[in-house]
Formats: structure tokens, sequence, C-alpha cells
């Protein structure tokens, strides 16, 4: 049996042992008797085709690493499995050297059964992995692939900031950048965040220069300020948490009990969360 086909062999056996109800899926099932997922809820997941899919399970395509990381993230793969993916896969010789951005199945039970606090994971270089739907209603992230724009730096730098606001902003560009260089100096082989730097350096003065002067250091939480447009401005308590042995920073955002901003989240919990669900309702993807 090829590689390709021990994959495809393998991610029908993950997609078999994992419930709609274990992954939130908006799939109505009705009287629907089959086991695991099907296809078209893994496409959605992993936001590729469910054709895509299809061709993987029949080893007829070969996925990128993008692509094997958000597939372990739908089917809540174990470390272990995720680096099996990875070599069936052809990318077994990156899998070290590359930034973690694979989510334990720990760490997503954490996101699934917290929902009434905003809750996202970063990777070490700060690229949002993964989220809750209180996440998405609060901030205005959407649920997607790891890339660019999803990453801190970058956003704060070159993209869309988003409604965060910080109560010292050049203290909180100072460590990011001193927080990235130690992150580059601990991932020398990562060709996407060597190319992500190099990018940020041509492109932005502001960075170019506080990267030059930069120490080494670590970015941490503090309050936030969120300008939300359905509730107004939010005060929130901002925590990082590390995950011992992934390499995994979790955001945490929360608020102290009987606060106007306590009861902003409460109230976002159920109308935020209902529209960043149909906002996020299935449809056909491309295969990346």
């Amino acid at each position: 049996m090829s590689e390709s086909s021990e994959l495809g062999a393998m991610l029908r056996a993950w997609r078999g042992r994992i419930q709609p109800h274990d992954v939130g899926s908006p799939f109505g099932r009705g009287s629907d008797k089959t086991p695991g997922l099907r296809r078209e809820e893994v496409a959605w997941l992993a936001g590729v085709s469910a054709d895509y899919v299809k061709r993987l399970e029949q080893g007829r395509s070969h996925p990128s690493r993008s692509v094997i990381r958000a597939l372990a993230r739908a089917l809540r793969l174990s470390d272990a499995e995720y680096e099996l993916a990875c070599r069936l896969a052809g990318h077994a010789s990156h899998f070290q050297a590359e930034v973690p951005q694979h989510i334990t199945p720990s760490v997503q039970r954490l996101l699934d059964r917290l929902p009434d606090v905003p809750i996202a994971v970063f990777d070490a270089a700060w690229t949002r992995v993964e989220q809750n739907a209180l996440w998405s209603a609060v901030t205005g992230d959407e649920r997607e692939r790891p890339h660019r724009g999803a990453n801190l730096v970058w956003r704060t730098f070159l993209g869309k900031s988003g409604p965060v606001r910080h109560p010292n902003p050049e203290a909180y560009k100072h460590s990011l950048v001193a927080d990235l260089r130690e992150v580059t100096a601990r991932y020398p082989n990562d060709d996407d965040l060597a190319a992500m730097v190099r990018d940020l350096l041509s492109s932005s003065a502001e960075f170019n220069k506080i990267w030059g002067h930069a120490g080494v250091g670590r970015h941490g939480g503090v309050s936030k300020i969120i300008d939300h447009p359905m509730v107004g401005s939010i005060e929130l308590d901002c925590d990082v948490l590390s995950v011992h042995g992934s390499d995994l920073r979790i955001i945490v955002f929360t608020a102290p009990p009987r606060s106007s901003a306590s009861e902003s989240l409460r109230l976002l919990s159920v109308i935020g969360t209902e529209t960043a669900s149909s906002q996020s309702a299935p449809s056909a993807s491309v295969a990346g």
C-alpha cells in the first residue's frame, strides 16, 4: 500500500470515530445512523471542500502541511496520530523544524467546555490556530485555517488590527516583537516564519526599527478594551496561558462577576454566537 493510500485509510478510520455532537457540527442528521462524521462535516471543520476530502481518502491527492494541521484539528488527532499523518503525507522531515500548530484533543475539549469565556489558541509565533464561538463573537475574528492575517504581529504592523485596544500600544508592540525574536531563534528552520519576518522587515519601517532594538522576551496579557459594534466598549482581563509540551499559547478574556463587561459577555454568548454561527454556515471550499 502506498503512503497516500495508507493516509486515506487512516483518515477514513479517524473520521469514523468522531461523533457530530463532539465537534459542534451544524449539519442536521435526522434519522441518519451512519457512525462518525461525514466527509462534508470534516470538510467544513477543516476549511476544505468535500470533494478534496474524498480524493484524500482515496489516495488521489497529496495534502500540504497546512491541510494536515487543519484535518488533525477537525479529527481530534493525538500528537502521535498527527505525526503519523505528517509522515504519510511526506512532511515528516519538517515535523520538528516548524512552529507547532497541532491542537491536542485535551486543548480542544477546553475550548468546547468553556462556552461562556472567549478563548483562542495561538502558536508560538502568535498565529491564531483555533478559537471558540464566543471569541469569534467578541473579536469578530472568523474561524479559518491559520494564515498571516490571523497572526497578531502581522495584524499589528501590516494588517487590520481589529477591535481590540491596548492600554499601552507601544509596550504591546515591543513585547510582541521581542517575543517573536525569541521564537525565530527557537525555530530557525521554519521557512514560513522566516518569510513572514523578512516581509515585515521590508514592509514596515516601525517593525524594522523595533526589531533592530528589541531584546528577547515574552509577551503576556494585560487588560484590553474591545470596541464591539453591538454592545459597545468592553474592558476585559486578558491572560496568556502556556500549554506544556506543545508550545501553544491560550488567550483567555474574562470579566469580574456582576460587572457591565460580564453582562456584555453574557449577552454576546447568546446573540453574538448565533450571528457568528449563521455567518460560518457550511459552504463549498477549495483545497489548500
